[in-house]
């Protein structure tokens, strides 16, 4: 060990970026695992999403365009727009405050957003759908129009 760090100290010296570098993804990651773990909203894959569905009347909502929505959303989603999330224009989605709410969104990646606004406007159980339409026609589960 007395040999290890001189060494080391002398590594970082001559390779300070890339040790800095890898410093901010050890952070970064370190952060990403916190900030999902302490998160109220779980992402869910496909078969959970069916479960909560068939199971405890799960609603989707589709954050999609009105023009990808009608080219195929799962069966009884709902679609609503992420700003109508934001600016709190929630409509009937006001009253399933306590069953789970599933988002979905073309690839996964927005429903996360929308999903932690409507956890923090107190819906109890939201859920975003796992690389979203696209994992979902991927899987061959079926969409209606």
């Amino acid at each position: 060990m007395e040999e290890f760090m001189p060494m080391a100290i002398q590594f970082a010296k001559n390779h300070t970026l890339m040790v800095a570098g890898w410093i901010g993804v050890f952070v970064a990651t370190i952060y990403t695992f916190i900030k999902e773990a302490t998160s109220k909203v779980k992402v869910i894959e496909n078969a959970e999403a069916v479960r909560l569905m068939n199971n405890e009347d799960a609603v989707v909502i589709d954050l999609r365009s009105i023009d990808e929505f009608k080219r195929g959303h799962i069966i009884n989603s709902q679609q609503f727009v992420p700003t109508d999330i934001k600016n709190h224009n929630l409509g009937k989605l006001e009253q399933h405050k306590e069953v789970p709410v599933i988002l979905t969104c073309a690839t996964g990646l927005s429903s996360r957003f929308s999903a932690e606004i409507l956890a923090k406007q107190g819906f109890s159980r939201v859920y975003s759908l796992r690389e979203g339409i696209a994992g979902w026609n991927a899987a061959n589960l079926p969409l209606v129009k």
